[in-house]
């Protein structure tokens, strides 16, 4: 199922998730051959064919040394046995220089642990959900929060060599959270000129690709998108277009019609932003072949390669 704040996956194997939002067939891997596939028309690059998916299975790991983070201070405790944040790099030149990139590594391993805290319910201005989720897993184990890590300390590797300033919601640094409302006024009082939050499903086996998750027009309570969308929505498309193009992963066959995005009013982290964001679902942890991709290390630097010229792509317009 996509990405949902309000619920608590089961990091334990098992066979599917909840039912289909919508089939697509054929969309995902003929290019051009639909006529609704913006994720294609978003990179902008007007040809040109995605290169081919990588389909060997690698073992998780191999992630870079944690790096530098601004983190928002844990609630009622210290991290225990996390890696403290270094200094910072003097800022470098490049084309990015002078632009503040908030990276959001969706949920965090140390939830697991703590279940009342991260079942606590948070105002997201429409409704009140669960401060945070333990996030999904592969049926061998492999975390959610362990691949959003990884591919948020790449993506910042990447960014800060074109001279952009990076910053953390959390970098396993803290024992648990942040809650999302926490994750989306981090962005906002960073003033960031672009948040992303990394994620990857779990859903049904047969259900396939990627898809960037854009907020809605939403007006309730401590929620106001209105400034956002339209910044949000070219954010996203410029993601989902590099993305393609850099990992050869097809756009979701389940999840927005084809086009690799899906709108949504009931994620309190894009309701509460106030600056442009997006979320981005890499793959189906419960898909095996989607599993190949999401634990090889080889794929994880692509798919942050495809962020950071999306994110790049978008600062520079």
């Amino acid at each position: 199922m996509p990405y949902d704040e309000n619920q608590h996956h089961d990091p334990r194997p098992r066979r599917s998730r909840r039912g289909l939002v919508a089939v697509v067939a054929g969309a995902a891997l003929v290019v051009g051959g639909v006529g609704g596939w913006l994720v294609w028309q978003a990179d902008g690059s007007g040809g040109g064919a995605p290169a081919g998916s990588a389909t060997a299975a690698g073992k998780p790991g191999g992630s870079p040394a944690p790096g530098r983070s601004r983190t928002l201070a844990p609630p009622d405790s210290s991290p225990a046995s996390s890696p403290g944040p270094a200094e910072s790099p003097a800022e470098k030149a490049g084309p990015l220089a002078g632009k503040v990139v908030v990276v959001d590594p969706g949920h965090n391993p140390g939830n697991f642990a703590h279940t009342r805290e991260i079942n606590k319910q948070v105002d997201i201005g429409t409704n009140r959900k669960e401060c945070d989720t333990t996030g999904t897993a592969t049926d061998a184990g492999y975390r959610e929060a362990d691949f959003t890590l990884d591919v948020s300390r790449r993506l910042r590797t990447l960014l800060e060599k074109q001279g952009a300033k990076v910053e953390f919601t959390q970098d396993a640094d803290r024992p648990f959270g942040p809650c999302v409302d926490e994750r989306a006024r981090f962005g906002n009082e960073a003033r960031a000129d672009a948040v992303v939050s990394i994620h990857a499903d779990g859903s049904a086996v047969g259900n396939r690709g990627f898809h960037v998750i854009l907020p809605a027009r939403v007006r309730a309570g401590a929620a106001d998108t209105s400034q956002i969308v339209g910044p949000s929505r070219e954010l996203g498309e410029r993601i989902a277009g590099k993305f393609l193009r850099a990992t050869g992963s097809s756009p979701s066959n389940y999840v927005g019609g084809g086009t690799g995005l899906d709108v949504r009013d009931d994620l309190g982290g894009l309701n509460l932003s106030t600056v442009p964001k997006v979320f981005i679902e890499c793959g189906n942890m419960r898909d095996p072949e989607d599993v190949a991709l999401l634990t090889s290390p080889s794929w994880r630097q692509k798919a942050a390669q495809g962020m950071a010229d999306g994110i790049g792509s978008y600062l520079q317009r």
